[in-house]
């Protein structure tokens, strides 16, 4: 339990880092914009800057887009509200400038100061090894004492190892403080128009359609291509038998024999077509116990990396069970790879699933693989799939699923 805990506690802080990171970089951007709009307020006294106002406003809107973006990916989506407001004065956009000013300064701040605690920590902690080859005045970060001795520099590691707990339980804080500002002024207001999520509902209805159609060809293709001529064989082997009782006893038992093999491989393919439509490992090891299971049955070396405390629903564990089910065939087929690795987290309602490959990379949907059939199940569950694969590799898959308690 206390591994478990301080794994848990070491992700959400690592989690965090890269959160402050993200929101360092909109950060910079937000303050850039806001120089240029104060310009532009000052060009304005002059009549100059009216003809530079459109320019601040769409610099304000893309800066806003982009934290919008880089929030959904930790959350739950946030809608933009389409295009640009014929006037300064719209609510909507001056909740995004008042954002623009909060996140340019204060969201600011907070990024470096969380860039700042791991910095401090590997400084400090590390200090007792190398304190001798700086001046005693030279103490490092917030140290408040000089540095004569080895005992000094020992309290300095000390001071590293508090930094170390701060990052671990403040870090989670500072990140989620830091979103804040952007949820509360970016996310639309009632009465926007959702059109836009309305038609992405709607396209993710037909694929779930689609999706299910094709689910159905593919159990009906089973059924007929393998169990069903399994069946008739015995069938025929059966009267074959019948009637070699009458004429030839001899060859009964062997008929028979065979009639038993051709009925054992028709359950063996009943078995896969049930395993196919909901695999019963789900319920009986969970989804992370099935993805253990995957990869150790992969033949390129797998590793897992799964935190998941809670069960999902079991169309969402399904779903992820055939995606990395999937994506681990076409590693083994296509990749080349001599390694993969399977990481699967339960974050804010969502079940994020990553898939990595070392292979030569150049993983395309439009040239089949599955990876279009794969989307089209996951968009069905109003999930995401991001591929990322270079030519020289790696390969990375990334999937998004809703997962609500």
């Amino acid at each position: 339990m206390t591994v478990d805990w301080a794994r848990r506690r070491a992700h959400a802080a690592v989690d965090a880092l890269e959160r402050l990171v993200g929101g360092l970089g909109t950060a910079i951007l937000a303050l850039a914009t806001l120089l240029w709009v104060a310009v532009v307020a000052v060009l304005c006294l002059g009549g100059v800057g009216f003809l530079l106002a459109p320019s601040a406003a769409r610099a304000v809107r893309a800066v806003a887009d982009r934290e919008r973006a880089r929030l959904s990916r930790w959350g739950p989506e946030i809608l933009g509200p389409g295009p640009l407001p014929p006037s300064w004065r719209d609510r909507g956009f001056l909740r995004e400038l008042a954002w623009t000013v909060e996140h340019a300064t204060v969201g600011f701040v907070m990024s470096i100061f969380g860039l700042t605690i791991p910095l401090s920590t590997v400084q400090d902690a590390t200090y007792p090894l190398w304190w001798w080859l700086v001046p005693a005045d030279a103490a490092p970060g917030l140290v408040f004492w000089s540095v004569h001795n080895q005992l000094d520099a020992l309290a300095v590691g000390l001071y590293g190892v508090a930094w170390l707990l701060v990052g671990i339980f403040a870090g989670p804080l500072l990140a989620r403080f830091q979103a804040w500002p952007g949820r509360a002024l970016l996310s639309p207001p009632p009465g926007t128009d959702l059109s836009l999520r309305i038609a992405e509902l709607t396209a993710t209805r037909a694929a779930a359609l689609d999706a299910h159609a094709a689910e159905l060809r593919r159990i009906e293709r089973s059924l007929h291509d393998g169990a069903q001529n399994r069946l008739v064989a015995v069938s025929v082997l059966l009267g074959a038998a019948r009637r070699a009782v009458e004429r030839d006893p001899a060859t009964a038992g062997e008929v028979l024999e065979r009639a038993q093999d051709a009925a054992e491989q028709a359950l063996a393919e009943l078995r896969t077509v049930v395993r196919g439509i909901l695999p019963p490992v789900l319920d009986g090891r969970g989804l992370d116990g099935a993805l253990a299971g995957l990869a150790a049955d992969c033949a390129v070396p797998c590793r897992l990396d799964v935190d998941l405390p809670r069960r999902c629903a079991a169309s969402v564990e399904a779903t992820a069970y055939f995606v990395v089910a999937e994506a681990l065939t076409n590693v083994t087929k296509h990749s080349g790879a001599t390694s993969a690795k399977v990481t699967a987290r339960l974050e804010e309602q969502r079940l994020k699933v990553m898939i990595e490959d070392n292979g030569h990379g150049g993983a395309d949907e439009s040239r089949g693989s599955g990876l279009t059939g794969i989307r089209r199940r996951i968009e069905a569950y109003d999930g995401s799939l991001t591929l990322t694969s270079p030519a020289g590799g790696p390969t990375t898959m990334r999937v998004e699923l809703p997962c609500g308690s």
